[in-house]
This record gives C-alpha cells, structure tokens and sequence, in this order.
C-alpha cells in the first residue's frame, strides 16, 4: 500500500472525533488561562484562502468569548496612519487570564503593505528591526506569544477561489485584494521568505502549517497549539441546582398582549407535510 502524503484527505469521521477532542482540552487551557491569569496571543498568518478564518473558528467554537477574543482590524484610519506602527495592535493585547487570536497582525506590513506599496522602504525596514524587538518584549512580560503560518500551494488557492466565486455565502470571501495575489504570488513568496528570515526568532518562532488539507490543517495546529500551552486541568466549583420554588402568586402576561414574533418553524412543517 502506498505511503499517504500530507495532501490527502483526512477521513470526515477521523477528523471529527480528534477535533471534539481537541476542542475539549481547548476549553481546559481557556479554564487555566482564565485561572491562573496567563496571557496568550496566537497569530494567524498566511497565503489568502489558506485556511485561517475557519482554523480560527473551530479554536473559538466553544471557548468563552469574554475569554478568547478575536482581532482582526480593518484597514488603519487616517489617525491612525501617524501613530507608531505597533500602537494598534499593542491596544489590542490581552490582559491577566485572556486570549487573543489576531486573524492577521502586524505583519501586514511584511506581507500585503510591502508587496502592494501601501509603506514606504524606510517603513518596512524600520518594522523588520522593530518586529523581533516587540516580540521580545512581549515574550520577556510573559506573554505566550504562538505564530502560526498557514501555507498552501498556488494550484490549490486558485481551486480555493474559484469555490468562493460560484458560492453566494462565501463569495463575500473574494476581495481584489485576493484576486491580485494570484498575480503577485511570487512577490509575496519572496516577501514572506525575507520576513521570516527577520522574525523568525528562538523566543518566538514561525510554526508553519501545511494547509493543503484544510481538516489536516486544523487538527495539526489546534495539536500544536495545545502542546505549548502549559495548562492543567482546573477543577471546576461544584453547582448544585435548586428545586424550584413554589409559585408566589406570580401570572406571566397574557401572550395577546405581547409582540411574539411569526412562527417561520410552523410554516416549516406545513409545507413540508
């Protein structure tokens, strides 16, 4: 039997049940995040439709959001144009027992700004020296600072595109931003190799993901991700439900008197019988 590769397809069911796996003990690190007043940052970076959005979404799936917080800013203000570069980002960072997944970061500026002109040369140099200096700090403060970067093939983005094209709920997904990377491919090859030559450092280095298998993709980085994270499990205060009591003399309003929305569900059932 042939050696499967990385590429293949991992199988729907296998998938599946590792990553409800996966996602339980996510909510075990999130507990000792919480408890012990620990403070992660995770970036997602890499190629357009590498995977990252619905990576970021099964990490989140069942996690607090007062505890994990996704980032992902727009497109800087005219302010904040003259701020220094990091400042945005920074404002964003977590506080005792938080998470911050930021989809997409501060390396805009290595990636997307340098390749389509949006800084100047003199900008993107000062950020490759700034950049090892910030993470430093922030690993030095005892930030777990993980950087992930989702790599996949020009032939399977281009699949990937047009997917989102003839799809309505996705096509939103498509941006001419996207369009042009398949143009410009070796262009942001180039720059992402010069930007991890930069960055990739011992206190906080890249971890790339092959991302040509979406599912393997997942279930790789969410393994990763759980393996760097020093949690334990927190054992949880135990709840005792009460009997309800027994009624005061309380009447809910009469549902005439009340705006009860349209019963879509029936309409539902109706057609359907």
């Amino acid at each position: 039997m042939a050696k499967k590769t990385g590429h293949q397809r991992l199988d729907r069911q296998l998938y599946e049940t590792e990553l409800a796996r996966l996602q339980a003990e996510l909510v075990k690190a999130q507990e000792w995040v919480r408890s012990t007043g620990a403070r992660v940052v995770v970036l997602f970076e890499g190629r357009d439709a590498a995977g990252k959005g619905g990576t970021i979404k099964r990490v989140t799936e069942f996690l607090n959001p007062r505890v994990a917080r996704i980032v992902a800013l727009p497109a800087p203000t005219e302010r904040q144009r003259t701020h220094w570069y990091f400042q945005r980002y920074v404002e964003q960072l977590p506080a005792a027992g938080e998470i911050v997944l930021f989809d997409r970061s501060w390396y805009n500026r290595a990636g997307v700004e340098r390749v389509m002109g949006f800084c100047t040369k003199q900008e993107y140099t000062r950020f490759l020296h700034q950049c090892p200096i910030v993470e430093r700090l922030l690993v030095e403060d005892g930030i777990l600072l993980r950087k992930y970067w989702f790599s996949v093939s020009g032939r399977e983005q281009q699949r990937r595109f047009r997917a989102r094209l003839k799809d309505p709920m996705r096509r939103w997904k498509l941006s001419p931003m996207d369009v042009e990377s398949i143009n410009r491919w070796e262009e942001y090859s180039r720059a992402k190799d010069e930007m991890f030559v930069h960055t990739d450092i011992p206190e906080a280095p890249w971890c790339v993901v092959d991302a040509e298998d979406k599912r393997r993709a997942r279930i790789n980085m969410i393994a990763h991700l759980l393996a760097g994270i020093p949690y334990t499990e927190v054992e949880q205060p135990k709840i005792h439900l009460p009997d309800r009591p027994e009624s005061t003399g309380y009447h809910r309003t009469p549902r005439e008197l009340q705006s009860i929305i349209e019963d879509h569900a029936a309409t539902l059932e109706k057609n359907a019988a």
